[in-house]
């Protein structure tokens, strides 16, 4: 069924969206365990920001596969400077952010709004970045932000298995596993409560992450994922 949402793309993304989907969705499930929970909250049509943790690569190709509406990210600016990245990316039709630049970042979050206000759903992934270690990090408050000004219901989305997959700095995906998606109760957040309570923001986040958490069974860390950790040591038997 096509959307409102498609009107902001060019006609060859629209078509290739719905063939790569189809044809990524028929290779990801035969290599890989796919066990889907609360779809259900996800609405049929309309506007909502899908906020997920964010431990893969893989992340934005299991999510996309999982509901059967066009999903919309907002993804780092980065995958358009590799040619090997930047055809797969403007042929879905992602929105780039360039995350060193706050002129830049703020545009692309009005392009994001401009998604939700078409009735798209938006995809996000309130840490900014992918988990250096496989604990949730602090989520920064953009997404509550878009959904107060907006309107919008915020879908929280827990991920397992993926980081198992392809973990931050591999090349190439393992091609079995097993993964989990849990999509939790919609949450909102008004505009008359972000104008009253300067807090309010910072709240509505940390709730978020509180759910996310629930729904993949992380550690939580209380600071931004933007320094780099290293990796656990594995004590020798």
């Amino acid at each position: 069924m096509r959307e409102p949402v498609e009107q902001l793309f060019p006609a060859y993304s629209r078509t290739a969206y719905r063939a790569i989907k189809a044809a990524l969705g028929a290779a990801m499930r035969r290599a890989y365990n796919i066990k889907i929970e609360g779809l259900h909250h996800v609405p049929d049509d309309g506007k909502g920001i899908v906020a997920a943790n964010h431990i893969s690569f893989l992340d934005s190709l299991f999510i996309p596969l999982a509901i059967p509406r066009r999903v919309t990210y907002l993804a780092k600016a980065e995958y358009w400077d590799s040619w090997k990245t930047k055809w797969f990316f403007d042929l879905v039709g992602q929105i780039p952010v360039r995350r060193d630049d706050s002129a830049k970042a703020v545009a692309a979050l009005e392009s994001g709004s401009r998604v939700l206000n078409k009735g798209g759903l938006l995809g996000i992934y309130p840490e900014g970045t992918r988990s250096p270690d496989g604990a949730l990090y602090r989520g920064k408050t953009g997404v509550a932000r878009m959904a107060a000004e907006c309107g919008s219901p915020v879908i929280p989305v827990g991920l397992i298995g993926t980081r198992e997959i392809m973990p931050k700095d591999a090349k190439m995906p393992h091609l079995s596993g097993a993964v989990t998606l849990r999509f939790g109760e919609p949450m909102r957040i008004s505009k008359d409560e972000i104008s009253d309570d300067p807090m309010a923001l910072r709240g509505f986040v940390d709730a978020l992450m509180y759910e996310i958490r629930e729904l993949s069974g992380q550690d939580y860390r209380d600071e931004y994922a933007g320094k780099k950790h290293k990796e656990p040591a594995v004590a020798a038997a």
